[in-house]
């Protein structure tokens, strides 16, 4: 006779991993999405990226230049990029879980100077994306603060 303690190890693990996996899992879901402001000049839209977090822009602030033009990726290192447009870029990718309601070694692309940075992210309110862009090393990047915000209430929708 087998001791009771072994048979019942499959349901432990089982219980173990589901108390693991539920937080990521709750807290990646409040992020799919959802659109999320950056500096008042830039909304983000979450989504799914391979079981991964990745985001892309779904609003900018002033989405033409002065003659009417929507806004270029002009600052790209590959001249060939320089005419895509910054509505629906890809800005954010990679974003792997890192505990519950965090997230790491991702990327941030920012079109503002054409540079790719490593980022973090902690959802640090149902509202609130404390994110950190660095090149080198978290404590020399710096933070930004993502609001959550309705999609569509003003202008400059992608």
């Amino acid at each position: 006779m087998k001791p009771v303690w072994r048979s019942s190890r499959p349901a432990v693990l089982l219980v173990a991993l589901l108390l693991i996996a539920v937080p990521f899992a709750v807290a990646r879901a409040a992020l799919l999405d959802s659109v999320w402001l950056m500096d008042g000049e830039v909304a983000v839209q979450i989504f799914d990226c391979n079981g991964l977090l990745c985001g892309w822009v779904l609003w900018l602030q002033i989405p033409r230049d002065p003659q009417g033009v929507l806004n270029r990726d002009k600052h790209n290192p590959d001249p060939a990029l320089r005419q895509r447009g910054l509505c629906g870029l890809t800005v954010l990718w990679n974003l792997h879980p890192d505990g519950p309601n965090r997230w790491k070694d991702g990327w941030f692309y920012n079109p503002d100077d054409g540079r790719t940075y490593k980022v973090t992210a902690e959802l640090t309110s149902d509202d609130l994306i404390t994110a950190r862009i660095y090149t080198l090393l978290p404590l020399l990047g710096r933070t930004k603060i993502l609001q959550r915000v309705p999609h569509g209430t003003s202008d400059g929708w992608c």
